[in-house]
């Protein structure tokens, strides 16, 4: 049975006007009329990775486009994202995409925390349509059960999947025990950053940017076998200041501290709903945590995104963005004997205070 890579539509047209019918039976929360789609492209001699990759994925993309965007609700988001999944289901049991294994065994799961398992399904999919033996272990995956999993199979490459940067953490102690068992990891999703830079500096076997790409690339040259003796903070030598560790364990405390100071520091608060003081609390916390991310990674970029986004994420949904300044403000004040978290604190309210988004943001309270 052939195992090469499946040919995509020869017509792009094509796949859009598909990928336009599912993204309107799913925003629909039609599940019958998706899964009806993708099944009758298949019969009428679609690639399943095609159906898979450039129109279930797509549509998912958008899916999130829609939410950042405050045209679609939380609820909405989860039920499309569940509708997707349900397609993706029915492509892998088609008998267009009954491939028979021919490669070795490779291992898919998302990081511990990791609830986004969409990215890393795709890939299973892709992965046994090029002829491997896949063992897809879904969301929230904790790393002793990972390599527990590893120690019983004998795969022969693990595919680690991300989508959120405070993952990192986690995402980096499973690298490394995954390779000290001698079984080489391939890492992919938004949560290791631009180009992957993220997934060189946590000792990566190996990176991709899709799951096309993430086949490509476990399909072609074998991944090198990792080094025995490598240690996890070998990586990041900056953890030894304590600062990351700190900050971590003391993120509820922070979260409580700067929620309480925060209605002096923006009266506006003191008016909010009990639904807009919950959200504020959650953005609080989200906050702290991804400042403990980018101490562990020592990068002050990943944070004041980050703060970018929430702005922009606040203007969609009417709530003025300069009520960020003064909680970053609050946050320094309470870690100011710690001179990486004071500097990207610092350089975060720069961009804020500095960006044009943000700038118009804060004219509209």
């Amino acid at each position: 049975m052939n195992t090469s890579t499946p040919p995509r539509p020869t017509h792009a047209g094509h796949v859009e006007q598909m990928a336009e019918r599912l993204w309107s039976a799913v925003s629909a929360a039609d599940e019958y009329a998706a899964t009806e789609l993708v099944l009758r492209m298949l019969d009428e001699g679609a690639a399943p990775e095609s159906v898979l990759l450039d129109v279930i994925a797509r549509v998912q993309g958008k899916v999130g486009e829609e939410w950042a965007a405050n045209r679609i609700s939380v609820a909405q988001e989860h039920a499309a994202t569940a509708i997707n999944d349900r397609a993706v289901a029915a492509v892998s049991v088609h008998p267009a995409a009954r491939i028979a294994a021919t490669r070795g065994r490779i291992t898919v799961a998302c990081v511990d925390g990791e609830w986004h398992a969409l990215p890393a399904r795709l890939l299973a999919e892709v992965l046994k349509l090029r002829g491997w033996r896949v063992d897809y272990l879904g969301a929230q995956v904790p790393t002793p059960h990972l390599i527990a999993h590893l120690h019983s199979t004998r795969a022969d490459a693990v595919a680690l999947s991300s989508s959120i940067a405070t993952r990192l953490p986690a995402a980096h102690a499973a690298i490394t025990a995954c390779q000290a068992v001698g079984v080489p990891v391939l890492v992919g999703g938004a949560a290791f950053g631009p180009e992957g830079r993220y997934a060189t500096l946590l000792g990566a076997d190996a990176w991709a940017p899709d799951a096309r790409a993430a086949a490509d690339r476990l399909t072609g040259v074998r991944l090198p076998m990792p080094h025995s003796d490598h240690q996890q903070f070998d990586d990041l030598p900056h953890l030894a200041d304590q600062e990351y560790t700190m900050v971590a364990r003391s993120s509820a405390t922070l979260v409580r501290t700067v929620f309480t100071a925060l209605e002096d520091a923006f009266p506006a608060m003191r008016s909010y709903s009990e639904l807009q003081r919950e959200r504020t609390g959650e953005d609080l916390a989200h906050m702290v945590e991804f400042l403990a991310t980018s101490l562990y990674l020592d990068d002050e970029e990943l944070f004041t995104s980050f703060i970018t986004w929430t702005a922009q994420i606040l203007v969609a949904r009417g709530v003025p963005a300069h009520s960020l300044p003064p909680a970053l403000d609050l946050l320094a004040r309470e870690l100011k004997d710690f001179p990486r978290a004071a500097g990207i604190l610092q350089a975060a309210t720069h961009t804020l205070t500095t960006a044009p988004t943000t700038a118009a943001a804060g004219n509209t309270a």
